[in-house]
């Protein structure tokens, strides 16, 4: 055990996770590439937990930090902050919400814990309909209507959530069914919840991909579908985006465009976003309609939410994402690494399945059938085999069985190229 490991293990909490059974410090990093305290080099494959978005020390955020620090760093929401506006008016801008109002925060959590605030407040309800195997934080709040208990410690909760189908295909009661079919099971599924509540429900939160759940989800139009039953009855529908907003998916800037046609014409009432929006700063945020936004009776102030050092290297950063058109480059890139695992055809992969660069590879053993065992012990061999290769990605799913996959989205052909032939000689070494 390295010197570092043991005085983490000495005063940070035993449940906080560390990858590897030799875990790495990260001392620096350029471009899609880190550097360990020992010096050597990885390609990396997971950007922070999706955070680093756009490249590690982006000049452009770089700079933007630096000069906001030479000016002023803190101030509060009881100031006025420039910084804070200009970010929020380009967040309104590009949100595809109509009269949009944004409220900047601190993390995803905390955005998606005043999302349910707002949503709460407006219905006078305390019960929230909510994704199986989804994840929208760690607050208590938040953990209360996480769909996955490995990452939900307790069942007391200041909400009633009511749980229903379509979060993933692959290991659904659901699964042989084709997509309209899947759908139309789904919205049973719902229409049936709803029946059970009373239909008194303040909000249906959902990710278009889940992240922690192992980048899973339901066919397209999904949520479409869910949201015209929510309409027939108000109820608010809050899009978490927190993994895949910013394009990051390719086809689209935000996962819940996905499920909206010119027949359903399905928007968010609330979206929240964090991770990759200020790529590395703590920062996160939830957009909504104005009269959604202004329902709150009561005073409020954010200390940290939107700082000027904050908000000046975000607004950077999603310029730089909006002039260089990295969604584009997310739906080129990904296309060749969703592709290329497809025909690896390893008896130990279960599925591969994602858009863009954010793309899941679910570990089974072998011989155990569709959609077969989960095999999370294959898939930490195989996240330390990309360890040694030089290749850092991460890891999820109910089981922990799924490797999770998404670079910083300047990610280069010849970088795509290199991370693919690592993940195929990682599942060839350690396939039985």
């Amino acid at each position: 055990m390295s010197e570092l490991l043991a005085r983490t293990r000495a005063v940070l909490p035993s449940w906080l996770a560390v990858y590897y059974e030799e875990p790495i410090e990260i001392e620096r990093g350029e471009g899609r590439h880190v550097w360990d305290a020992d010096g050597k080099r990885y390609l990396d494959f997971f950007g922070g937990i999706l955070t680093t978005m756009t490249a590690h020390a982006l000049p452009e955020v770089t700079k933007a930090v630096s000069e906001q620090a030479g000016r002023i760093i803190h101030s509060s929401t009881l100031y006025l902050n420039r910084p804070m506006v200009e970010l929020a008016e380009q967040i309104a801008a590009v949100s595809a919400i109509p009269d949009a109002k944004v409220f900047l925060t601190t993390s995803g959590t905390e955005a998606n814990d005043a999302a349910l605030l707002l949503a709460s407040t407006l219905r006078r309800s305390n019960q929230i309909l909510a994704l199986r195997n989804s994840y929208h934080g760690r607050s208590f709040s938040t953990i209360a209507i996480t769909g996955n208990r490995s990452w939900s410690p307790t069942s007391l909760s200041p909400f009633q959530t009511y749980y229903v189908h379509g979060g993933q295909q692959y290991r659904s009661p659901y699964a042989g069914l084709s997509d309209g079919e899947y759908i139309a099971a789904c919205v049973t599924d719902l229409k049936d919840v709803l029946d059970q509540s009373g239909g008194d429900i303040a909000a249906f939160i959902a990710e278009p991909i889940q992240g922690v759940g192992g980048f899973t989800s339901g066919p397209d139009g999904l949520l479409g579908a869910f949201a015209e039953v929510l309409r027939e009855h108000g109820i608010p529908w809050i899009s978490d985006e927190v993994q895949t907003g910013w394009g990051r998916t390719g086809e689209h800037f935000w996962g819940w465009q996905a499920h909206s046609d010119d027949r359903n014409r399905a928007t968010p009432d609330i979206v929240t976003f964090a991770k990759g929006v200020a790529n590395g700063l703590s920062m996160g945020g939830v957009i909504a309609r104005a009269e959604v936004m202004d329902g709150l009776g009561a005073n409020s102030i954010s200390t940290f939410g939107g700082s000027p050092l904050t908000s000046a290297g975000a607004l950077a950063n999603l310029r730089y994402l909006l002039d260089h058109d990295l969604q584009a480059n997310a739906a080129r890139h990904g296309s060749t690494l969703l592709a290329g695992l497809r025909a690896q055809e390893s008896p130990i992969v279960g599925d591969v399945r994602g858009k863009g660069l954010m793309i899941g590879v679910e570990i089974v053993r072998p011989g155990t059938g569709t959609p077969g065992d989960p095999a999370p012990e294959l898939a930490n061999a195989v996240l330390e085999a990309t360890k040694r290769r030089g290749l850092l990605v991460g890891k999820g799913g109910l089981h922990g069985n799924v490797l999770r996959i998404a670079p910083p989205m300047t990610l280069t052909h010849a970088e795509a190229e290199e991370g693919l032939s690592i993940l195929t000689a990682s599942l060839e070494e350690v396939t039985p």
